[in-house]
Formats: structure tokens, sequence, C-alpha cells
């Protein structure tokens, strides 16, 4: 009996530290989501979801989560100045508090991957969503010409303070670099001096970051190969930025064939991951966290 009891145990306790590791995602449910092209990424701000795509133009549009399912109220955000797509192609949402809010643009200049146009946006959040539209929102034009393949924006938090965080894609001297938030906002390129504050070389193909703030986590959402299957890279932050090189916690691949492209926390325990497919693009998850 002492033993049966024992083993029993051992198999909770291996559950428990299983369920609690970060890595340890799983879908709970897939859907097919309309009207945003091809899904860039997703973010969960002030309880609510907004997923953003490169449909005729670039769009951000909101939902209210119930459990399992998306409630979408036709508010819709189109990414145009004067009637003009502009950022065509969002690749991120850097926002957090009442610090600047940010949108990335990353293009893609010719079919090798070799020559890419990246911009960050500068946007009053509030007036694009009562408004619809950059016209009178558009705070701020940045030209990331300190990256290498693109930029995707994202919040995080280094030694007590807030910094932009962006990615590059591709499978060449890719790098993970953080932006002081403050000088990024006075800036035209991010090669201006004091932008760029630390930076650290990661793995290929990341398409998007998210932030765990709670446990000083930064994962990278990212492809196997080039546009095609899964991958999760989990990073302390702070050793990453302290060494120079990402330090992977764990890694994570997962066995879906299509091109992950976002993620993001939507609560303890939960998740919602998103891709470019025109159906079953975006899924609800189970995290570790």
């Amino acid at each position: 009996m002492k033993r049966i009891a024992a083993f029993f145990l051992l198999v909770f306790l291996l559950g428990a530290i299983a369920a609690n590791t970060p890595g340890v995602f799983e879908i709970s449910r897939s859907v097919s989501v309309d009207s945003l092209g091809a899904c860039q990424g997703a973010s969960y701000i002030d309880g609510k979801v907004f997923l953003y795509g490169d449909r005729e133009v670039g769009v951000i549009r909101e939902y209210t989560l119930d459990q399992d399912s998306l409630i979408y109220f036709g508010k819709e955000y189109r990414l145009t100045l004067n009637g003009q797509d502009l950022i065509n192609h969002p690749t991120g949402i850097a926002h957090h508090g009442r610090l600047p809010v940010f949108i990335g643009n990353s293009i893609r200049l010719n079919k090798e991957g070799t020559l890419w146009k990246a911009v960050i946006y500068q946007v009053n959040w509030k007036g694009l969503k009562n408004k619809g539209v950059l016209d009178g929102n558009l705070v701020k034009t940045i030209e990331d010409d300190a990256c290498i393949q693109g930029t995707r924006p994202e919040y995080v938090r280094y030694k007590g303070k807030w910094y932009v965080a962006t990615a590059d894609y591709g499978d060449k001297r890719n790098e993970v670099r953080l932006y002081d938030s403050e000088r990024l906002k006075k800036a035209v390129k991010t090669s201006e001096p004091g932008v760029l504050f630390k930076k650290f070389s990661c793995g290929a193909w990341v398409q998007n970051l998210h932030w765990v703030n709670e446990k000083g986590i930064l994962i990278l959402i990212q492809n196997q190969i080039e546009g095609r299957r899964w991958r999760y890279t989990f990073l302390d932050l702070e050793k990453s930025l302290d060494t120079g090189q990402q330090q992977v916690i764990r890694i994570q691949d997962m066995d879906q064939a299509d091109e992950l492209e976002g993620f993001t926390m939507t609560g303890s325990g939960k998740g919602m991951a998103v891709t470019s497919s025109r159906k079953q693009n975006v899924h609800f998850m189970t995290t570790g966290f």
C-alpha cells in the first residue's frame, strides 16, 4: 500500500510540476475568424482581445472574450491615413499602462527576404479606438533602421524599467533589441544615439514577442522553418541581456503545419495563438503560467 501511495503521489507531483512549467502549451479549441486578411498577431489589452491583420488595408478588430469564444461587436480600426493604407502589415502592438503606444510595420521588399522596410508608429490609442482610423491619431513615425529584418514591438521590464523590445525575422544575425521608450517617441530613426539600450542574439524565424511580467520571461513566437510549423522559445530576459545571447529556459515545438504569427496571454493559465491561415486561424490555449 505504501508503494502504491508513493507512486500516486509521484504522479501527482510530476503533473503539478508540468502544469506550472513554462512551455507546456496545449490547444483547447480552434476557430475561424474572418475579415482580418492574414492575421498577424493578437494582444490582450484592458480585458479585450485585439486581433490585427493585413486585409485590403491594415486592420485591428476588437473582441470580447467569453471563455473559449470571441464575441465581435463591430469595433474595427483601420490603419489608414487620409483614406490611404499606412500600416499595411502590422507586426506588433506595444501597449502598457500610460506609456506611449507603438505599432510595428514590417514589409518585405524582395522575395529573398534580404531587404526590409521597418517602421514603428506611435499612435494615440484612445483616439484610434474612438475615430476608427489614424487621422489625427498618428503621433510619430519612426524608421526602425537599427533592425535587421522587420520590427515587432512589445513592452518588457528590465531591472525596474519598461522598454520597447523588438526582434528580427530571418535565419541570419537575428537579435532582440530593447529601445528606451522615452527616446524612441522623440526619434526619427532607431539608430539615433540613446534609443537602443541593449540587445542580444536570438534564434531564427521570430514572428512576434510576448512578455510574461510575473515570471520575467520573454516568449519568442517563432516558426521552426520559414513560414511553417510552430515554435515557442521561453527566455530568461535578464540573463539574455546580461550575456548578449538568448538564455533558453525551454523550447516547445508544436505539430501544427501552418504559420504561427502571434500569441498573447488572456488570463491565468490561458492564452491565444493566431496564424495567417484563412480558416482555423485562432487557437485557444491552456498554458503553464
